[in-house]
């Protein structure tokens, strides 16, 4: 099949859980012999080209900061995106059989949906997220956050095939009106199935992720902290980058833990996960999760974690409490530090329960399991067309 991907971010020149799944869906589908072009916006100097193994890349949009100051995602690089994907799509959109795109940032999923009747591909959309009334009001304001709103019922009641990652999301998209029934793919881990023995763990809890506003990485440093004043060995790494950096340095000087928490960059995948292995717990503070990656790859070496319960924050779906980690009622520094207390407490029990549930839901959680149905639905749309 003729396939086309398009996102405005690709692995690992921009890092987070969607570039990663469009990465591997681009590889893996290449490996089965599918003729695949990803479309993406330029995120390499001038000059150089962005790799996939066995794909064709093309940047149809130049390369552009994607957060303003305040960590907020910027309005003029996704309209640019989106207009160079339109521009691909009339000269070339009639040569695939599947079209399949991320729905945020919405303009590049309305340029597809646009040509769709003429060139007659079929549309295949990724549902992250679908953000609530609410927050919409709290993220752009009252105005901004009604048009936002609308544009994206505008983009759900566009006949597609949709996809979701979260029961929380699946729901949602049915209570806006989605065309058909969205499929659930549950599996997004692409990594070895089979749990290695959990090591011990040391006195380290860790973050790892973009230092973004819903991530609420900041809210670690108090926690940790408090947790200190009992249990003193205890120390912090937050692995990434963001806007919000400079507030978790900022903290770490007022709470007096310049020689407790190390705040690193971006580093290596393997760094990550050997940083991962031997912690304690791996806590994710954030407010709003389309999935959670990061909870199944701290299972799937042992490290439960620490997540919060919010109304948008589909990560949850991801732990059960008691078995790999726990769901802080809030991110406030005592609900944070008591879960960690508490995972602190349980000791290698806990991290073998971990490991436990990592292997009960390993098929499930696979990128092979949701690659399965992705591929069975091109085929039918194919046989359609």
């Amino acid at each position: 099949m003729r396939i086309c991907l398009f996102y405005d971010c690709l692995f690992p020149y921009t890092v987070g859980g969607a570039e990663r799944w469009y990465r591997n869906l681009a590889e893996r589908l290449a490996v089965q012999g599918h003729d695949v072009t990803y479309l993406t916006r330029r995120q390499w100097k001038r000059g150089e080209h962005g790799e996939v193994p066995g794909v064709r890349v093309l940047p149809v949009s130049p390369r552009m900061g994607l957060y303003a100051k305040g960590g907020r995602r910027r309005i003029l690089p996704p309209l640019v995106f989106g207009l160079g994907v339109l521009w691909h799509m009339l000269w070339h959109g009639s040569r695939y059989d599947v079209v399949h795109t991320s729905s945020f940032p919405y303009f590049s999923l309305l340029a597809a949906a646009a040509l769709r009747p003429l060139l007659r591909f079929r549309l295949v959309v990724d549902w992250v997220e679908v953000w609530s009334r609410e927050y919409w009001g709290e993220y752009l304001g009252p105005l901004g956050g009604r048009v936002g709103d609308a544009v994206q019922t505008l983009c759900i009641r566009i006949p597609q095939h949709a996809f979701c990652y979260s029961r929380l999301h699946q729901q949602r998209l049915r209570d806006r009106g989605v065309n058909g029934e969205p499929t659930l793919l549950e599996g997004l881990y692409a990594g070895p199935r089979e749990t290695p023995e959990p090591v011990p763990a040391e006195p380290v809890v860790i973050f790892a992720g973009r230092h973004i506003p819903e991530k609420r990485v900041p809210a670690l440093v108090p926690a940790l902290a408090l947790v200190r004043e009992r249990i003193p060995e205890l120390r912090g790494e937050i692995y990434g980058d963001g806007p919000e950096r400079e507030k978790v340095l900022q903290l770490r000087s007022e709470q007096g833990l310049d020689s407790a928490l190390e705040v690193h960059g971006f580093v290596s995948s393997s760094r990550v996960e050997e940083a991962m292995r031997r912690a304690l717990c791996m806590v994710l503070p954030s407010r709003r999760e389309g999935y959670g990656m990061v909870v199944v790859e701290a299972a799937a070496v042992g490290t439960p974690s620490v997540v919060v319960a919010d109304p948008d924050n589909a990560a949850t779906d991801l732990v059960s409490p008691g078995e790999n980690g726990y769901v802080a009622p809030s991110a406030s520094p005592a609900d944070l530090a008591a879960a960690i207390e508490r995972v602190h407490s349980e000791g290698n029990i806990l991290r073998e329960r971990t490991a436990a549930w990592f292997k009960a839901n390993a098929e499930r959680l696979s990128l092979e399991s949701s690659l399965e149905r992705v591929l069975a639905t091109y085929s039918a749309s194919s046989a359609r067309r």
